[in-house]
């Protein structure tokens, strides 16, 4: 029987689904024009997503307080404005003749900050918003969405940039965010911001709250650790693999969103399954076992080469990797809420959210130059044997067993009527 969530949640739920669909359609389109319109090298395809994760994270740094203590859907509304005018500004200065290495930059960096507070501010709202014992189904449902926009996306993005160009699918992620801004603009009903610590914000602890909570607690201490070293590693092969498969293999774009997307329905399944997996065996294996599956296959990509068999072997290592993931992250961004304390969720959310974005960035520089000095491919076959030992942090059995007190200590919430 299908849950129902409310009406609320599902103008949420929309807001996220149109804005994950453009921004999937603009999958690989900053790598794309950066190697094909403005002929940039491995080490600096892997700068541009390096720089802006970087610089966005140490920003949102700050912002996870400041998201704290404001109503959650005029921050969430602020963001999307704030992405939206930012990616707007990429066509725009193509069709002048304008655009630079340096605007992709700044626009990477813009629009990775904005997405950071938006993701903490979503994050604390669904708690406020959905029923502890439904997160679960909640965060399913998002994973679920995600996964259809990742298979979706790519194939339909790739054929826009075959006949009209890269540039037009970023326009396409810029509206996107336009029509989440509406989304959220009609759920109705009451916000949820933390009240203000004077003596908190004196000393300028707030920054480090997130944090605190986060090595505190056990269980989201090693799934800290865990998610972000998984994420970190996977995701600093992500410009090597553009420049593997679109310069050196000569991949066509739409093979390239190809291999992609039909793998993410394997993620789809997996959301799906999530729940159900869970009310049968239990949340840690499922855990530990899913955990597991997912360092293992990334080391498959050591096996791609030219032509229809490294297509093949993208698709089908992709595709095993990312079924794992729908079924693992569902699982842990519930425990993580619920171990969360409900005035600091939009700290932790944006602390543990820079962290790996931060990671993400420096292990991109790193494998950046890894690449230059030996080959896109060998620094891809590094990083799937580093992911396999990352298994090792995921949490105990009795680590899950209940939230620990440090971790729920709270003040209170105020809320709004909107």
């Amino acid at each position: 029987m299908r849950v129902q969530l409310g009406r609320s949640f599902g103008w949420l739920w929309s807001a996220y689904a149109v804005s994950t669909y453009g921004t999937w359609i603009a999958f690989g389109a900053f790598p794309l024009i950066a190697v094909r319109a403005l002929h940039s090298p491995a080490f600096a395809v892997s700068l541009l997503e390096a720089a802006g994760l970087a610089v966005a994270a140490i920003v949102a740094f700050s912002l996870g307080p400041w998201v704290e203590h404001r109503a959650k859907r005029p921050v969430m509304i602020a963001m999307d404005l704030i992405r939206f005018a930012a990616m707007a500004s990429v066509p725009v200065a193509y069709v002048l003749g304008l655009l630079s290495y340096g605007q992709l930059l700044v626009v990477s960096v813009i629009s990775g900050t904005a997405s950071i507070a938006f993701t903490a501010a979503s994050g604390a709202y669904l708690k406020y918003l959905v029923p502890s014992e439904q997160l679960l189904v909640a965060n399913g449902r998002f994973e679920g969405t995600s996964w259809v926009a990742t298979a979706a996306g790519p194939p339909l993005g790739g054929a826009l940039i075959g006949v009209l160009g890269p540039v037009i699918t970023v326009m396409a992620d810029a509206l996107s965010y336009l029509l989440s801004a509406l989304g959220v603009l009609r759920i109705r009903g009451g916000d949820v911001a933390a009240p203000r610590d004077r003596a908190t914000r004196l000393r300028g602890a707030g920054l480090l709250s997130g944090w605190r909570f986060i090595l505190r607690d056990r269980a989201l201490r090693r799934l800290f650790l865990n998610q972000i070293l998984v994420g970190g590693l996977i995701m600093a092969t992500a410009p090597l693999l553009s420049v593997l498969l679109l310069g050196q293999y000569h991949f066509p774009a739409w093979q390239y969103g190809l291999a992609f997307g039909i793998p993410a329905l394997g993620g789809f399944v997996g959301a799906r399954l999530s729940a159900r997996l869970v009310t049968r065996y239990g949340r840690h294996r499922v855990m530990i076992v899913s955990g597991w599956l997912r360092s293992l296959f990334p080391l498959g990509l050591t096996f791609v080469r030219p032509g229809l068999p490294g297509l093949l072997t993208v698709i089908i290592v992709e595709g095993l990797l990312i079924t794992c993931m729908g079924i693992f992250n569902p699982i842990y961004a519930t425990e993580r809420l619920q171990r969360t304390p409900a005035d600091h969720t939009a700290q932790i959310l944006s602390t543990w959210s820079a962290s790996s974005k931060l990671l993400q960035a420096a292990l991109m520089v790193i494998w950046g130059i890894l690449a230059t000095l030996t080959s896109p491919l060998t620094a891809i076959t590094m990083s799937g044997v580093l992911l396999l030992a990352t298994p090792l942090l995921l949490p105990k059995r009795i680590h899950l067993s209940a939230p620990e007190p440090t971790a729920w200590l709270s003040a209170g919430v105020t809320t709004r009527d909107a």
